[in-house]
């Protein structure tokens, strides 16, 4: 069974930066497209970034604060986040796919921005 666990989640001051991590278990195929999402109290879902390839794309409102990049050793993706602002406050999910859609998802770690 695939699994995907996200760390690095917690509270963090305005201005300041955290690093999420998803690691994959349960297979030995790399994912070919791995994604980013969060989701805020009371919001849907929304994609944060997305990788494949190698190339990357970001949502607007993270564009130039986050970075996203794989971890090829554990089959996983992270997530380097910059420049947090109170509205990145939410649950951060991390997805992989074996083709362009992500079909397997972590459970989530929690962020929060807040002073």
């Amino acid at each position: 069974q695939v699994q995907l666990v996200e760390s690095g989640g917690g509270l963090v001051q305005p201005g300041g930066s955290l690093r999420l991590s998803c690691e994959t278990s349960g297979t030995r195929i790399t994912f070919y497209h791995m994604a980013w999402y969060r989701q805020a109290p009371g919001k849907q879902r929304e994609l944060v970034a997305t990788i494949r390839s190698g190339s990357s794309d970001y949502a607007d409102s993270v564009k130039g604060r986050f970075s996203i990049s794989r971890d090829y050793a554990k089959n996983g993706v992270f997530l380097q986040m910059n420049s947090l602002k109170p509205e990145d406050t939410a649950v951060y999910y991390c997805g992989g796919g074996f083709g362009s859609q992500i079909a397997h998802w972590g459970q989530g770690t929690q962020v929060t921005v807040s002073a």
